[in-house]
């Protein structure tokens, strides 16, 4: 997901893909745990994203 398309959502809706990003990425881990993955590079990919929406949250409350 690029920055732009992060910015572009609202509040609401960036907090519940933050929470399903999250999960995501402790899926992936635990998958990635048991048996390797066939593309390890998801699990950095989707830990960006996550600093890309908190990034967008925060800026978003200072700005209040």
């Amino acid at each position: 997901m690029k920055i732009n398309e992060v910015r572009e959502l609202e509040t609401k809706d960036l907090a519940e893909k933050l929470e399903n990003a999250v999960a995501k990425l402790n899926q992936l881990k635990m998958n990635h745990t048991i048996s390797p993955l066939e593309n390890p590079s998801q699990i950095k990919a989707v830990r960006r994203d996550i600093a890309r929406m908190k990034t967008v949250l925060r800026q978003r409350e200072l700005n209040k």
